[in-house]
């Protein structure tokens, strides 16, 4: 059961998430079990050797994992995060896309594959997500 009515209330609470919407970086897609996440490459994502900071690529797996996470649960933070970084994009669009690997009662699991343009696989990120307790109203 998704927490999110639709992807325009998933976007209005990830617009909260200043951090990946001032680096570009978009949700395009939610559902039950996946989330993907866009990035147009410029040149703000660089680092010194000219190629996308890891830590932007890091960031657009982390939108998508928290897009589907948060779907499931909400609220629901990273415990646990895995990055390989697979080969080293210079430009274009990146996406990233998450799938739900297990959930348990307190927990998630997903794996975001994170792809360029061209479909070739720039880094392979699996997080683990702790279910926070949701907030009572009184």
């Amino acid at each position: 059961m998704s927490t999110f009515q639709n992807i325009e209330e998933a976007r209005a609470y990830f617009s909260g998430d200043r951090f990946a919407t001032d680096n570009g970086m978009t949700l395009e897609e939610l559902d039950d079990n996946h989330a993907v996440s866009k990035m147009v490459v410029f040149d703000g994502h660089k680092n010194a050797n000219g190629g996308v900071m890891g830590g932007a690529i890091f960031t657009l797996g982390d939108l998508a994992f928290a897009a589907l996470a948060n779907n499931k649960h909400r609220p629901s933070v990273a415990q646990q995060v895995s990055v390989n970084f697979l080969n080293a994009p210079k430009s274009g669009v990146l996406t990233a896309t998450a799938i739900c690997k297990k959930e348990g009662r307190n927990s998630i699991v997903c794996n975001v594959d994170i792809c360029d343009e061209d479909g070739r696989e720039i880094a392979q990120f699996i997080a683990t997500g702790y279910k926070l307790q949701k907030q009572s109203k009184t």
